[in-house]
């Protein structure tokens, strides 16, 4: 299979390079922060975005399924688009993307308008999201790869417990339009400190997308992608939805439930951390183990979240199991194709995407036929059915990940 040689670069020498390289290897966590911010902020702004635009809280998901399906078809689409491409100059590219997009989104005067913001987002998501790991190995000392890429894939799951809350906040200070504003803006300030913080990375071979979809034929590539498929789905079915479900079953009012959230993201941050080490260890035991207590809290939500402080208790579980799903899941993927880091990561990316895309939909179909509450059922059962998958797979053998 033909592989992308990357030009590597040499190891930092001195205090000042080796700054420098820790710095850039923060500027990509940063943009893998901002575009999965960009993704998620509409699952704590619903409820206004549908009032404003005026379509109904399932139709306004739709600009959650949307941004996510374009970016499941465009992480694998870029990789193999790039050829030789300055990596730096491609990150750069995307950023401005999103920039544009998450600005489109603020200035939105209907919901068509959204729609189109949105696929601009999507794009600038699924491509940052496909090259950020495999730029962090050239950024650091061989013996801090495994440190630097690690840090990169935080920016994901901060991101997607961190930057839902944020963007609540903001939309209950300032209006949910001032929301994207700021992620455009945090997306520019980015930009900039990439362009200057980077040194060039380029590639000396592309790497064709049939090469990328045979990697499919991997076992154990196979059987994580469908975890992730199902594990995802099920928890973007039910958390797309999650503001007016603690809307109707608890009664709290917006900036209750911005603070709700944001406990969940503290309690999300330490998940992310926490499985880090496990994950890449035993990627698949890690990811039976954070799965069952998200499922079971999925499930008791509804029947539990009318009590104030039984809410708080269980999104704090549910923040601490999702937490590390991202970064668990981003390891087995590298564990099942080790020499293939930046082509197993498009694929990740791919279907991590697609299934946020598909649990928006699926769970806004399902909220607005049977009510929020049948979002919650479903996602529990979905993650059930993933639990399942990883349960049967036979665990892969330890492979080194060679940065």
């Amino acid at each position: 299979m033909t592989q992308v040689e990357e030009i590597a670069s040499p190891a930092p020498a001195g205090r000042d390079s080796a700054l420098r390289g820790w710095l850039g290897v923060g500027a990509v966590t940063g943009a893998t922060f901002t575009v999965v911010t960009s993704e998620m902020l509409p699952v704590g702004l619903l409820t206004p975005i549908s009032s404003t635009l005026r379509v109904s809280e399932g139709a306004a998901g739709l600009s959650l399924t949307a941004t996510g399906l374009v970016a499941a078809l465009s992480a694998p689409l870029i990789t193999a688009a790039l050829g030789r491409t300055d990596r730096r100059l491609v990150l750069c590219a995307l950023l401005a993307v999103l920039t544009v997009g998450n600005v489109g989104a603020a200035w939105a005067p209907n919901f068509a308008v959204m729609m189109g913001a949105r696929v601009l987002v999507g794009v600038g998501i699924g491509g940052v999201w496909a090259i950020a790991a495999s730029m962090a190995a050239r950024l650091v000392p061989p013996k801090s790869v495994g440190t630097a890429t690690a840090l990169v894939y935080s920016g994901v799951a901060v991101a997607s417990v961190i930057g839902v809350p944020a963007g609540t906040y903001i939309g209950a200070l300032a209006g949910w339009r001032a929301a994207f504003l700021v992620t455009a803006g945090l997306a520019v300030a980015l930009l900039l400190a990439i362009a200057v913080l980077l040194p060039r990375l380029a590639a000396t071979q592309a790497v064709p997308l049939r090469d990328t979809l045979r990697l499919t034929r991997e076992p154990q590539l196979r059987t994580a992608l469908l975890v992730v498929a199902f594990l995802v789905t099920g928890h973007f079915a039910a958390y797309t939805y999650i503001r007016p479900l603690l809307e109707k079953v608890t009664g709290i009012g917006a900036s209750a439930i911005g603070t709700l959230l944001l406990v969940y993201g503290i309690a999300g941050v330490l998940g992310n951390f926490g499985s880090g080490a496990a994950g890449v260890r035993g990627p698949r035991r890690t990811l039976i183990t954070i799965g069952i207590p998200l499922a079971v809290t999925v499930l008791l939500i509804p029947a539990l979240g009318g009590s104030l402080w039984l809410a708080v208790v269980l999104m704090v579980v549910w923040g601490l199991s999702y937490g590390g799903v991202s970064v668990t899941s981003q390891n087995w993927a590298f564990a099942a194709a080790p020499d293939a880091r930046e082509a197993a990561s498009s694929l990740n990316a791919g279907v991590f995407n697609a299934a946020i895309a598909l649990g928006a939909f699926v769970g806004g179909r399902t909220a607005d036929a049977f009510g929020v509450t049948s979002a919650m059922w479903l996602g529990g059962a979905l993650v059930l059915s993933a639990l399942t998958i990883a349960a049967v797979s036979r665990p892969a053998a330890a492979r080194e990940l060679r940065g």
